[in-house]
């Protein structure tokens, strides 16, 4: 289709029929995240349309950009908005800060935009590259809380913080799924917060990295649910898809934790079309359908739909790292 500003672009539908053809079917309960680190990307406003008329009815976004969140309001887009990383150490230190944040980011805007959740940090542990941050994740959380509560607010928005599988130090079978040693007095704390609270537990599940870690062991059939028959059975559970036993891990590492009463919202999960092994069109475009049609679902460990965001509405030619993490949209420009 055509957009245009300044000049015409064109944004074309990467994976064919998945959006229009499926995505529409499942609109309770999946959403697209934005990820905006691109040079040739449409317009905010340009966007919510696009996601208005492919029926997408919620979305993920990673900073408060100020464009976004105006050209949000009046859609009835359902909304996470994250606070950065680089923001935590701010947000944790000082209440007021919070306040202001959520004055400014939130607060501004709720009467016209639908917010969610708050994701306060994304991917930070202990470990691993974002662990300058895990100190003020839970500060930062109980910060913004006190802010959504003053705002009256806390029953419409609910604060949470996105994790990732490398928060397990045991995922197999999925059952004897638990949090790693040294993680669990970061994540333990933060358990709690969201059970007092009623929050979520999000969560950014990826077979792709699962399978290309372990190719020997996983079949790509698992990764992209087209198995045809169980691949794994874990006393009364069967699976015959990666993202259940990844999903269904992480829930019994919160049950050993504490946490089996809270929900897990996959905040993102997605699959490349170029730039690495099984990085294909053809396998992107499988996994985004297939996906779609199984979280209407549930798990074995847990019935009911999945409330799931797709990783990611664009490719994003700016994003560093491996070259599979500029190739996850759904849509591309040209």
């Amino acid at each position: 289709m055509a957009l245009t500003r300044n000049k015409p672009l064109v944004v074309v539908l990467l994976l064919g029929f998945v959006i229009m053809s499926t995505l529409t079917i499942g609109a309770q309960s999946i959403g697209v995240c934005y990820g905006t680190n691109g040079n040739n990307l449409p317009s905010a406003s340009q966007v919510i349309n696009l996601y208005k008329s492919n029926g997408i009815g919620s979305m993920r976004i990673y900073d408060p950009n100020s464009d976004t969140l105006q050209a949000l309001k009046g859609s009835g887009i359902e909304l996470i908005l994250d606070v950065p990383n680089t923001s935590l150490q701010s947000l944790a230190s000082d209440a007021s800060a919070a306040s202001t944040w959520v004055q400014n980011n939130v607060v501004n805007y709720a009467s016209d935009v639908k917010f969610r959740y708050i994701a306060v940090g994304n991917e930070v542990l202990p470990t691993g590259s974002n662990a300058q941050y895990a100190q003020y994740v839970l500060p930062a959380m109980k910060n913004v809380q006190s802010a959504i509560t003053s705002a009256g607010l806390q029953g419409q928005i609910k604060v949470s913080t996105a994790t990732y599988s490398s928060v397990l130090g045991t995922s197999y079978p999925p059952s004897a799924g638990s949090f790693s040693s040294d993680v669990s007095s970061f994540i333990n704390p933060i358990i709690s917060f969201l059970a007092e609270n009623g929050s979520p537990l999000l969560a950014n599940i990826y077979p792709y990295f699962s399978y290309t870690g372990n190719t020997q062991s996983i079949q790509l059939d698992y990764a992209l649910f087209t198995s045809p028959g169980v691949v794994v059975k874990d006393g009364s559970y069967q699976y015959q898809n990666l993202f259940d036993a990844l999903l269904d891990a992480l829930y019994a590492a919160l049950g050993k934790a504490g946490g089996s009463n809270l929900k897990i919202v996959v905040s993102e999960s997605g699959w490349p079309s170029e730039g690495g092994t099984a990085a294909t069109v053809d396998n992107a475009r499988t996994y985004y359908k297939n996906l779609i049609n199984h979280v209407k679902g549930g798990t074995p460990r847990k019935s009911g739909a999945i409330e799931t965001y797709l990783f990611a509405m664009f490719d994003e030619n700016q994003k560093t790292g491996l070259e599979t993490e500029k190739h996850f949209g759904l849509f591309t420009i040209v």
